[in-house]
């Protein structure tokens, strides 16, 4: 493997590297039948991101879950998942993309600025000046890209594009054409090669940013991913993917898992809104999984290169102020209440330190 694509050299490598390894030894040994265009079966793509064939869990999803989103992506349809911000929807879908494709970087990046030609194709504009229209001088994006070598396409956050630019998926999505109006002959027409399809995302917190059309929705499965039910299984994850973050960050010593314990605890409640002594107020900011991965990370980076330890639980008070409260007021208020209110009754020295780091908030 070569230093450019080395995942010790890269900070955050696509799936196709990061589980290379993984991939190819699945590839060896799949024996099932597999989708035209697919690199793996069905049953092999599911493995490798819930486990199972010698592959490690990538995420904690339902595995019917993936199923339907799997045997959606092996026919005409495109996939829509949908869910609350840092819920691995990303995640689920570059998996997905690694396993069917291998290859998840044919990404767009859905935004207010983002213009049909950034989907479709551009020009070089010397050789275009020099040579007019020609295929040598054509810029082929994403979706040219995905279509003509047969290759999942990703759209991140697709409501935040504006509606004309989600529409021009409609005869791509429809006919699997792509028509190049400014070349003639085979040049003008790119058709869909088998594996090539959509995974779209989109937070439901924005889903009326720039709602989809109607005609768009139709060509769409939508599959909704939710929080991580089990506190057991989101703090598993939490302490696995934090890992892999600190040992990246030179980290050697991981947070205590009572540490932990608090941490995942005060997420799952403030977003959750409920304690084990009843309702309670929920923050307005996003206390997802994702976020909660990133706190940890930011624990043991403060303890280690601060002061040579693994991470205290006033730290965790910190990390809530500067980065889940963010600069919301109201947020601060409620984490301020949560401290006072339900910390302090906590049985243990986690606990308790957490409560008596709470002028941390404000200071």
């Amino acid at each position: 493997m070569t230093e450019k694509n080395d995942p010790a050299t890269i900070q955050r490598p696509p799936a196709e590297i990061a589980y290379a390894d993984e991939l190819e030894a699945l590839r060896r040994a799949d024996r099932d039948p597999r989708p035209p265009g697919w690199l793996l079966s069905l049953t092999a793509v599911k493995s490798f991101i819930l486990g199972g064939k010698g592959a490690a869990a990538k995420l904690v999803a339902s595995p019917s879950l993936v199923e339907r989103a799997m045997v959606t992506l092996a026919t005409s349809r495109a996939l829509l998942l949908i869910g609350e911000p840092g819920t691995a929807k990303s995640f689920l879908s570059e998996l997905l993309a690694a396993a069917i494709s291998g290859d998840s970087k044919l990404t767009i990046q859905g935004g207010a600025s983002l213009t049909e030609d950034q989907i479709k194709y551009g020009w070089n504009y010397a050789l275009l000046v020099s040579e007019g229209p020609t295929r040598r001088a054509l810029v082929p994006a994403p979706l040219h890209q995905g279509m003509s070598s047969g290759r999942i396409v990703r759209f991140e956050e697709i409501t935040r594009c504006p509606l004309e630019v989600q529409d021009s998926l409609l005869s791509v999505l429809s006919d699997r054409v792509l028509a190049v109006p400014e070349l003639s002959g085979d040049d003008g027409m790119v058709f869909a090669r088998e594996g090539f399809n959509i995974i779209a995302t989109a937070n439901t917190r924005d889903r009326g940013v720039n709602d989809m059309s109607a005609a768009l929705k139709r060509r769409f499965n939508f599959e909704t991913v939710f929080p991580i039910r089990n506190a057991d299984e989101e703090l598993d994850l939490v302490k696995r993917e934090a890992a892999k973050l600190l040992a990246r960050s030179g980290v050697p010593v991981m947070p205590s898992d009572e540490v932990l314990e608090v941490l995942v605890t005060c997420f799952r409640e403030l977003r959750e809104g409920l304690s084990s002594e009843g309702s309670m107020e929920k923050l307005s900011s996003v206390m997802s999984t994702a976020e909660a991965v990133s706190v940890a990370h930011a624990i043991g980076v403060r303890g280690h290169y601060l002061r040579g330890d693994g991470g205290r639980p006033e730290d965790i008070v910190e990390c809530l102020a500067g980065t889940a409260a963010k600069d919301n007021a109201e947020d601060l208020k409620k984490l301020a209440r949560y401290l006072e209110q339900k910390a302090s009754k906590r049985p243990g020295a986690a606990w308790k330190a957490l409560y008596e780091a709470r002028h941390l908030l404000t200071s």
